[in-house]
C-alpha cells in the first residue's frame, strides 16, 4: 500500500529513517514451506506447513508422484499453511484433476479458503474443519523410498 502522506518533520527526506533512539520495526520472520507425503492404510495424506508457493514445485512435484503410487484417495492436511499462492492453489487443482477420488483438505486457514473460494478450485474438493484422524498403513504394505535432494 502507498502512503500519500508527507514525510514526517523528522524525515524530511522522504527516507524512511526512524528518529534517534527508537527501535526499527522488525519484519515477521516466515517460515519455509514444506510437503510431506505419509501413506495411511485407507488415505495418502499430504500436510502442507509455512509459506506455500513457487518454491516448492519440486515437493509438488514428488508429492504427486507419491500419491499416484500409493493409488488411494488423498487428503491435505493445511492446517499449519501461514501463506499461500496461486502455485499452491495449482497443485491442489492438478490433485483433484488426476485423482481418481475425490480430494478432501483438512483444517485449511481463512486465507486459504479464501484463494479457493475465489478460484472456485474449494467446488471440486471436501474441505473439513476437523481431521478424522489417520491410521498409518503397515510397513510390508506400501513403502515409499525417497533419497534426500542434493540443494
Amino acid at each position: 500500500m502507498h502512503d500519500a502522506n508527507p514525510p514526517a518533520p523528522h524525515d524530511t527526506l522522504g527516507s524512511g529513517a526512524a528518529p534517534a533512539g527508537s527501535v526499527p520495526h522488525a519484519a515477521e520472520p516466515s517460515e519455509p514451506g514444506s510437503v510431506h507425503v505419509i501413506v495411511g492404510a485407507a488415505w495418502t495424506r499430504i500436510v502442507l506447513s509455512g509459506e506455500i508457493d513457487a518454491n516448492l514445485s519440486a515437493d509438488f512435484n514428488e508429492a504427486m508422484t507419491d500419491a499416484e503410487a500409493a493409488g488411494l484417495p488423498v487428503e491435505v492436511d493445511a492446517h499449519h499453511v501461514t501463506f499461500m499462492d496461486s502455485s499452491g492453489v495449482a497443485f491442489l487443482a492438478r490433485l483433484t484433476t488426476r485423482s481418481p477420488h475425490r480430494v478432501r483438505v483438512l483444517r485449511a486457514p481463512a486465507t486459504m479458503r479464501f484463494l479457493l473460494d475465489v478460484t472456485r478450485i474449494g467446488e471440486l474438493l471436501d474441505i473439513l474443519d476437523e481431521d478424522p484422524g489417520f491410521e498409518l498403513a503397515p510397513i510390508d504394505e506400501f513403502t515409499i523410498e525417497r533419497l534426500p535432494r542434493n540443494e
